[in-house]
């Protein structure tokens, strides 16, 4: 059975310099005795712990949120409730996948507080504050291009943001984190609680839907 080929989405936003911090040096998430630092409520392990997954999940919550300022509370809150909740973490998953979990539970809550809020509106991917994201087609430009080459990587990627934004909420997640935050499905499928069948599906039908939407653009 097919899933369908990933969009090209592995291109990286402009992050910010916390996005582009090196990660998985300075604690392992499976390491049972710094998790158990973390349960004894150590400051130093807290600490080390938003140094080494601040960037990344920073990184997430930008690109299902296209707000910097959201990403940033969101991020504060996502480590808020890590802290707040360790002592009932179990390894069913490992802390890396937890909190993520943690994380798309707080784009979650944060959307459809704003869906309550404003019904249908959007925001624009092209608002101001997004003007230095790198796109997430870059890596189809090369370093030289000529002038009308870039342009129309600028062109593909305009129509490839506007296209993600446009996804259904659930298939834009798994998207994301397959094709750009580079998960499994099975990692997938813990951090959402649903089961590996049901991420496959979503991905090939989001995928499915993006180049529906993209046909003639790309």
């Amino acid at each position: 059975m097919s899933y369908g080929e990933p969009i090209a989405l592995c291109g990286q936003m402009d992050l910010e310099d916390v996005a582009s911090a090196p990660v998985a040096e300075l604690c392992k998430s499976s390491d049972a005795q710094f998790i158990e630092r973390l349960k004894q409520g150590e400051a130093a392990a807290f600490d080390l712990l938003v140094r080494e997954r601040s960037g990344e999940i920073y990184g997430l919550l930008f690109r299902l949120t296209d707000n910097r300022e959201e990403a940033r509370d969101l991020t504060q809150e996502t480590f808020l409730r890590a802290f707040q909740s360790i002592t009932r973490f179990r390894g069913e998953a490992d802390l890396r996948t937890w909190i993520y979990r943690i994380a798309i539970n707080q784009a979650r809550n944060r959307w459809r507080w704003w869906r309550r809020r404003h019904g249908d509106t959007t925001v624009s991917l092209d608002s101001p504050g997004n003007e230095g994201t790198q796109g997430l087609i870059a890596t189809l430009a090369s370093g030289s291009q000529n002038p009308e080459q870039q342009t129309l990587a600028h062109e593909r990627e305009r129509a490839l943001k506007i296209a993600l934004k446009k996804l259904g909420h659930s298939y834009r997640e798994t998207v994301i984190l397959r094709d750009i935050e580079g998960f499994s499905y099975e990692e997938i499928a813990a951090m959402l609680h649903i089961s590996v069948g049901t991420v496959k599906s979503r991905i090939a039908r989001g995928r499915q839907e993006l180049r529906r939407r993209l046909e003639g653009s790309l």
